[in-house]
């Protein structure tokens, strides 16, 4: 099998493929959402980042079945039968 030419479209395509890419995606968006919700009034700088982390690594972790499941109705709109 013949290796492919990085182009700019096949790195594009191949995110936009990429499960783990929608999962990072919704796990800032609720982290962006949520950290000044549950974060306390004292909390510094430092805390306030780690708070941020956490909540988006939990969005990562959590949001693995709807990443898989963006990706498989992606690629049956985008690639329809020429799908691998």
């Amino acid at each position: 099998m013949r290796k492919r030419q990085l182009t700019p479209g096949y790195i594009f395509f191949y995110i936009l493929f990429l499960p783990d890419t929608w999962q990072i995606l919704i796990g800032a968006a609720a982290a962006s959402l949520l950290t000044s919700a549950v974060r306390p009034e004292d909390m510094g700088r430092a805390g306030g980042a780690v708070l941020f982390v956490m909540i988006a690594a939990i969005g990562y972790a959590a949001s693995g079945p709807v990443g898989r499941g963006i990706t498989r109705v992606l690629k049956k709109r985008i690639l329809g039968d020429r799908r691998p």
